[in-house]
Parts: C-alpha cells; sequence; structure tokens
C-alpha cells in the first residue's frame, strides 16, 4: 500500500513539474524560480497550458465586460492578450509556414520556412488568423469563458496528435524534443478525455453545444495537422505552432454558428 502511494506521489510530482515546464515554454507567465521543471515529453499537457490559457483569458473578458466595454473591443483586446501571453510563439509558426508554402518547389520548403524574416504570405496569413479570431470572438455573446478554454484546449490538443501521428522532417529545433519523447497516439488520449470530460460539465444542460465543441474540436484539430503532413510530407515546430493557431481560429468560427 505505501508503495503504491509512493507511486502516486512520485507520478503527481512529475505531473505538475512539467505543467511548470509547459507555461515555461509555451508562455510568457511567471513561473515561481522554486518550482522544479521537467520538459520531457510537456506536449503531452500542453492541452492543460492551453486550458489555463483560455481561462485567464476568460478572466480578463469577463473583467472588460464588466466594466461595460463593447463585445467587438473586448474581444480584439482579448486577442491581443492571447498572443502576448504566448509571446507570439504560435502565430510566428502560422507566418512561416505560409511563407513556405508558398514556395513553388517542395525541396525549398524548409529553407524557406528557417529564415526569420516574414514574408508576404506570412503576413497576410497572420492577419487573417488574428481577423477570424477577434470576428467570431465579438459573435460569441455567452459562455466565453469556456469557449475560450476550449479553442485554446483542442488547439494544442491537434499539436499532440500531429506531434504523435507524423514524422519530424528536421534533425534539430523547438518540436524535435517534443517528437523524441511522444511516439504514440495513445499519449493523446488522457488530456483527449479531460477535454471531453470537462465540455460536459460546462454544457451539462446544452447536449448539442457540448457535441459541437468535442466533435468540431476534434476535428479541426486532427484534418488541420493531416492538412500541413499532406502539404510537407511531415511536420517542424513551425507547424505545431500552425496547427495551435489555425485549430483556435477555426474552432471560433464554427462555434458562432451554435
Amino acid at each position: 500500500m505505501k508503495s503504491r502511494m509512493e507511486k502516486m506521489g512520485s507520478a503527481i510530482k512529475l505531473l505538475l513539474q512539467q505543467i511548470a515546464a509547459g507555461v515555461a515554454f509555451y508562455t510568457c507567465l511567471p513561473v515561481p524560480t522554486a518550482c522544479a521543471l521537467e520538459f520531457s515529453g510537456i506536449g503531452r499537457i500542453a492541452p492543460i497550458v492551453g486550458l489555463l490559457i483560455g481561462g485567464l483569458l476568460g478572466i480578463l473578458d469577463w473583467g472588460l465586460g464588466w466594466v461595460g466595454m463593447p463585445p467587438l473591443t473586448r474581444s480584439a483586446i482579448v486577442v491581443a492578450a492571447w498572443v502576448a501571453v504566448t509571446g507570439g510563439l504560435h502565430l510566428d509558426g502560422v507566418m512561416d509556414s505560409a511563407d513556405g508554402l508558398a514556395v513553388t518547389d517542395p525541396k525549398r520548403r524548409l529553407e524557406v520556412m528557417v529564415d526569420s524574416a516574414t514574408g508576404a504570405f506570412g503576413a497576410m496569413a497572420g492577419i487573417v488568423v488574428l481577423l477570424l479570431k477577434t470576428a467570431a470572438l465579438s459573435e460569441l455573446q455567452s459562455d466565453r469563458a469556456f469557449l475560450l478554454m476550449a479553442a485554446a484546449g483542442w488547439g494544442r490538443w491537434g499539436q499532440l496528435v500531429a506531434i504523435a501521428r507524423f514524422p519530424y522532417l528536421k534533425p534539430t529545433g523547438k518540436g524535435a524534443f517534443h517528437k523524441a519523447s511522444i511516439q504514440s497516439l495513445w499519449e493523446a488520449l488522457p488530456t483527449l478525455l479531460l477535454l471531453v470530460g470537462l465540455e460536459i460539465s460546462f454544457w451539462h444542460d446544452r447536449p448539442s453545444l457540448a457535441a459541437g465543441v468535442i466533435v468540431g474540436g476534434s476535428t479541426i484539430a486532427i484534418l488541420t495537422g493531416a492538412w500541413f503532413n499532406h502539404k510537407l510530407g511531415g511536420q517542424t515546430g513551425d507547424t505545431y505552432g500552425a496547427i495551435v493557431e489555425w485549430t483556435e481560429a477555426l474552432l471560433l468560427c464554427l462555434l458562432t454558428v451554435f
């Protein structure tokens, strides 16, 4: 019995260390220096970090609404804060991926994506993502905090699926250590169950909305990663970021229908 409790305690401790490392890696939020960080396998808990980000954005949105700010203005501020919290990490992936895919020669795409200079197609892709998020969020009048959590959670779950499912195209890079520690789709199951469970709890009295978020979020997340794999023959750190952003934006757009 003691051994079992010790194992459970060690597992909880490792999870907390991974969550702290995930916050440090995926966001600009401060992490206490006393916290031990375990970066190995943080891709597995990225959806949990997404829920945290969405929750913080939801609190900001609620505060702005409480003081009477109109939906469009506060939506724009929330989206700007979204970029700030992540340090533009995923948005940078959107722009680099767009620049790479704009190249007609497939052999040069990775070379262009590595280039830190943003091209015309990258700038346009970044603007489109931000516009879609702002416009869609401004149309969502209720449950905005929960919808922000859902979008940020499913976006990072899509990244996790892509890490586990598709080959990584470069020997090094920000995404290489993710692929090295995540090999099986089964590793995406715990956070899938977490997202599904939370959304059923959020909207237990509105099953059609819960089903729409779950089916829409998971489908968009999977298909976005599959599309990048089809175009490039694999994934990079940039496409991981692009999967997060495009899933968030497209899911918010889908939710305006509900």
